[in-house]
């Protein structure tokens, strides 16, 4: 069965894409830490990171680090986050997170009802930094 995010990735379920290429692709999180949380993911569903070619993973860590730059530039927090969990969705995801301090990666923190305005504005200002559709 396919994940949850193989279904966002080929549109079955909505997703806020900032990012997309024939490896991965990178969408805002519905359950964000902080304005612009950011997931990468693969395209093909590989469950654990470990598991992944390193050259896959250098992709990804790439992309993250494009994301990151973007976030930078839009969000302006003191650094950027990044963690690789897992736990959530059986499918490899990297989260890219602007944050002010460790606190800021703590997944009780996470909203669950975000506005979707304020994500749509996210992925547009994340869109243009990083000059591409989504």
């Amino acid at each position: 069965m396919a994940s949850v995010f193989t279904k966002i990735i080929d549109g079955e379920l909505p997703g806020r894409f900032v990012h997309r290429d024939e490896r991965c692709v990178a969408f805002l999180s519905i359950a964000p830490l902080q304005p612009g949380h950011t997931l990468v993911v693969p395209i093909e569903e590989i469950d654990h990171w470990v598991d992944a070619p390193p050259e896959l993973n250098a992709h990804l860590m790439t992309v993250a680090q494009r994301v990151a730059v973007a976030q930078q530039e839009v969000f302006s927090p003191v650094k950027v986050g990044m963690m690789i969990a897992g736990l959530e969705v059986p499918h490899l995801h990297i989260h890219v997170v602007p944050i002010r301090g460790v606190h800021d990666l703590d997944f009780a923190n996470a909203d669950a009802n975000p506005d979707p305005a304020a994500l749509d504005d996210a992925a547009q200002r994340l869109r243009a930094a990083l000059g591409s559709g989504g």
